[in-house]
């Protein structure tokens, strides 16, 4: 678990109940309810707080990251710190999973703000997509 990194496609459809979840609708899933429960650090100040204080639990790095020396410290700092890495396909995408956005009356996410890196510090609950993220393999 020492600074794996795994591409995670955007899940287009909503896990069906009864259903067993993978990867791509887990990860959305399991960061929203840690946004839910306070537990999630937002950027990298927050993030490379959270885990040089051992805090981390999960860290989603987006694949659109432009700037390699962002990319290469949380990388460097997860590895460090046997903190697993996984990839988000936008940063769009990853700051409407933690809640950097407006959502309007119909349910739709508006005036979404990027987000390049997110730690999971506290899962909040625990329910069946946190343990398909936790037991993901590359």
């Amino acid at each position: 678990m020492s600074g794996e990194e795994v591409a995670v496609a955007q899940p287009e459809a909503v896990a069906v109940i009864g259903e067993p979840l993978d990867i791509n609708a887990a990860l959305p899933l399991v960061v929203r309810k840690s946004q839910a429960h306070g537990g999630l650090a937002r950027g990298l100040h927050e993030a490379a707080k959270a885990i040089e204080k051992h805090n981390a639990h999960l860290c989603v790095i987006a694949d659109d990251c432009d700037q390699p020396d962002y990319v290469k410290l949380v990388k460097a700092l997860c590895a460090d710190h046997n903190v697993k890495v996984l990839r988000a396909p936008s940063s769009k995408t990853l700051g409407e999973w933690a809640g950097l956005c407006k959502i309007d009356s119909e349910g739709k996410a508006r005036k979404v703000v990027g987000c390049s890196c997110v730690v999971v510090k506290d899962y909040g609950e625990q329910h069946e997509a946190v343990e398909v993220v936790q037991q993901h393999k590359d």
